[in-house]
C-alpha cells in the first residue's frame, strides 16, 4: 500500500522543491487520486505564486490562528482537467506572522494539519525548505515519508550528504532522493528518481505533467512519484503508451542497475 504523506525537502535553497511538488500532485491526480499540497517554506512563498488573487487564509495564518485546513485550501486550475482533486495550501504572510508561525507551538499546530490533510487526501505533499526552522523539523517527522530535492550536479550530491544528516538529526529518515533538471550523465549517484528540465517556463505554464503531458519530462515525473509515495501509476503518454519509460536512463549506472 502507498504512503499518503511525503515531505519534499530541498537539499539547498533553489531546488526546486515547489515546482516539482506540483508536478508530482498534478500526476497524481492525472491518476484518479486526490491531492494536498502543504506549503511549509514559509519565508519564500513559492507556491503562493500558483494560486490567482488573495491567499486568505493562508499557511501561516492556519497555524498561528488554530484554523482548520479546509480554511487554508484551494484548488490548484489544473485541478478542472483532471480525473482527480489537486489542493494548494500556501504561504503568503506578513514578516510579524511568517515568524510566529515559525515558534514550537505552531510547529505543532502544522503537524496535525499534515494529519488532517492525510484523513482526507489520498496523498499530502509537503513543500519544505532545508531542515533549519521548526516547520521544517514538523515537516519532515510528522509524514510517512522524507524525500530530499536536489539539483542534478556537484553541488547537489554534497548538498544531499548535509541534508540526510540534518534529517537524521531530528529524528527523522531519508526514503527517497530526486536528482531534479537532470541530464542523462549528472553525478548525483544516490538518487532514486531523475526528472529532467521541462520545456514550460512561467508559473502559468505548470503543470507540466499534466493535464497534457509534455513528452519526456511528464513520465520522468510519474517515475518520481511511484519512487516518492512507493506507489503503482496507471497511466498513459502518447509516445510511449503505458508507463513503461526507461526513466533508469537518468539515473547513473550504478543505481539504475540496482
Amino acid at each position: 500500500m502507498s504512503s499518503s504523506t511525503c515531505t519534499l525537502v530541498g537539499a539547498t535553497g533553489g531546488a526546486g522543491t515547489t515546482r516539482l511538488a506540483i508536478e508530482l500532485g498534478a500526476t497524481l491526480a492525472r491518476d484518479g487520486r486526490e491531492v494536498a499540497v502543504l506549503d511549509a517554506a514559509f519565508a519564500t512563498e513559492g507556491l503562493a505564486r500558483h494560486v490567482p488573487g488573495r491567499v486568505e487564509p493562508d499557511a501561516t495564518a492556519v497555524v498561528t490562528d488554530d484554523r482548520p485546513l479546509a480554511d487554508g485550501l484551494t484548488d490548484h486550475g489544473a485541478s478542472a482537467d483532471l480525473p482527480g482533486r489537486l489542493e494548494l495550501c500556501p504561504a503568503r504572510a506578513p514578516f510579524e506572522r511568517a515568524a510566529r508561525a515559525k515558534t514550537v507551538e505552531a510547529a505543532r499546530r502544522f503537524e496535525e494539519r499534515i494529519a488532517d490533510a492525510a484523513e482526507r487526501f489520498d496523498h499530502v505533499l509537503v513543500d519544505a525548505p532545508p531542515v533549519a526552522g521548526n516547520q521544517s523539523v514538523a515537516a519532515v517527522t510528522a509524514a510517512d515519508r522524507v524525500a530530499i530535492v536536489a539539483p542534478a550536479s556537484e553541488r547537489g550530491v554534497d548538498a544531499v550528504q548535509r541534508a540526510r544528516g540534518r534529517v537524521a538529526d531530528v529524528g527523522a529518515s531519508v526514503d527517497a532522493v530526486v536528482a531534479n533538471r537532470a541530464n542523462s550523465d549528472h553525478p548525483l549517484r544516490s538518487a532514486d528518481a531523475a526528472v529532467p528540465e521541462s520545456d514550460a517556463t512561467g508559473v502559468e505554464a505548470v503543470p507540466a505533467s499534466a493535464p497534457d503531458p509534455e513528452a519526456g519530462f511528464a513520465p520522468a515525473v510519474a517515475d518520481a512519484a511511484q519512487a516518492v509515495f512507493e506507489t503503482t501509476l496507471d497511466l498513459e503518454f502518447a509516445e510511449s503508451g503505458l508507463l513503461d519509460v526507461d526513466a533508469g536512463s537518468l539515473l547513473p549506472d550504478s543505481v539504475s542497475d540496482r
